[in-house]
């Protein structure tokens, strides 16, 4: 994924918004902010994007998103439940009509057996309406793990507003 495939594909995701006159939230923590980087990089990006969430910590996906303390302990920062409440707790603390959220283990550390290098889960919400979540295997360095998984949430994005 190249810096012009992501250039693109942030383009398709504002036109989608702007047709609709939606703004987005993110909410990340392996990406650490870089979709809100992506996107705010186009010029007149205030017109769509709304505003972006870094939670790198369990207390930090706690205390700005609302998510609750037994998921983490139970399912794992890295869990569909927690991108789940990430996605919406950036709604319920935003303006934003839709959001994403990105939790995964980028390495070089901290995979396990259950949980390998590259696993990324994803979520996007639509306010009232519904929460969609998957988990993708991506392969390749620290860089190239998160590099996908910015493109995987905003390829989301496209999808989730078109459905709706």
């Amino acid at each position: 994924m190249t810096d012009q495939k992501l250039e693109l594909l942030v383009d398709q995701v504002a036109a989608a918004l702007l047709a609709r006159g939606w703004m987005l939230a993110t909410a990340e923590s392996c990406t650490g902010g870089w979709v809100a980087k992506v996107c705010t990089d186009l010029a007149g990006s205030s017109r769509w994007f709304e505003r972006g969430f870094v939670t790198y910590t369990n207390e930090a996906k706690q205390e700005m998103l609302g998510v609750d303390p037994g998921v983490l302990t139970e399912q794992g920062a890295v869990s569909e439940a927690t991108v789940r409440q990430m996605a919406t707790g950036a709604l319920a603390r935003s303006r934003a009509q839709v959001s994403l959220a990105i939790s995964g283990i980028a390495g070089p550390g901290g995979a396990t057996p259950f949980k390998p290098l590259g696993m990324v889960c994803l979520a996007w919400a639509v306010r009232d309406g519904e929460v969609i979540a998957c988990t993708r295997h991506f392969d390749g360095d620290r860089e190239a793990v998160r590099r996908q998984a910015v493109a995987a949430a905003l390829a989301g994005v496209l999808d989730v507003v078109a459905a709706s």
